[in-house]
């Protein structure tokens, strides 16, 4: 090999683990695991027509019932608008919107609560599901592009103002003949798209979350169905905090353990 071959290789190389040592290197790091049961209340509202288009709206509130950080609080609140579209027996197409209210945290404050843009995040989102229909079960498989954006002032070193993940779902739901019922199962993957350099594990976007839910769905009346659930979470974040006078780096490896059960109202016409 020519030498001015090796001497190009050699400054791929030491760029290469610069980069990575950049992405690594930290003045501290710390960690934090939590613990946290939750309850869920929703009820969503859905007109569909004919022409495989559907509008619906959905509320729901969070409420830790044990949280390990802060204590028993209510967590978030969800208001939904979403249309779908289906073109054809097998994809659905979705695009919508969520204002999310931030309920109480360790830094709760009366000029948290004077200031909205602290606690107010807006969501939006697109979606595309595939699914597939057997004579006692349907498989499907949704891809959705998530923006999610917040008007208060912060550091671009440490979060995004406008943050994109990709949000992974897999599942199923069953048939049971005879029964007004429906018990379901699905997976999730959230991954991160755009997490600045510093929050990067080892200088890559990671996986966020993974959530798994069970559940089933029982039709009380031909408009009326109940959804009852529980829901098991595994979160990961990475706190970044950049002090001002020093420009010291901290990193907070934040873990969380989320069980959920809930209720949801759902009212198609």
């Amino acid at each position: 090999m020519r030498k001015s071959n090796r001497r190009f290789i050699a400054v791929l190389i030491a760029l290469a683990v610069c980069t990575m040592a950049h992405a690594w290197s930290y003045d501290s790091e710390a960690a934090t695991t939590t613990q946290a049961a939750q309850l869920r209340f929703g009820a969503g509202f859905t007109k569909k027509w004919n022409n495989g288009i559907r509008l619906g709206v959905s509320e729901e509130l969070r409420f830790d019932l044990y949280n390990s950080m802060v204590g028993p609080h209510f967590r978030k609140s969800y208001t939904t608008l979403d249309f779908g579209y289906r073109p054809i027996e097998y994809v659905k197409f979705d695009v919508g919107y969520t204002l999310r209210i931030i309920g109480a945290d360790s830094t709760w404050s009366e000029s948290k609560r004077a200031n909205a843009n602290k606690w107010i995040r807006h969501r939006l989102y697109f979606s595309v599901t595939g699914s597939y229909a057997f004579d006692y079960a349907k498989i499907f498989l949704r891809e959705r592009a998530q923006l999610d954006m917040r008007t208060d002032s912060v550091n671009p070193l440490e979060k995004n103002k406008f943050n994109w993940v990709l949000r992974t779902k897999v599942g199923s739901e069953f048939i049971v003949p005879g029964k007004p019922v429906k018990p379901y199962l699905w997976v999730e993957l959230i991954n991160s798209l755009n997490a600045p350099e510093y929050q990067q594990k080892n200088g890559r976007q990671f996986i966020s979350d993974v959530r798994t839910q069970a559940g089933v769905k029982w039709r009380v009346s031909k408009l009326s169905s109940l959804d009852f659930f529980y829901r098991f979470s595994y979160g990961y974040d990475r706190d970044i905090n950049i002090t001002k006078k020093s420009g010291k780096i901290e990193l907070t490896q934040e873990t969380l353990y989320m069980h959920s059960v809930g209720i949801t109202y759902n009212l198609d016409w």
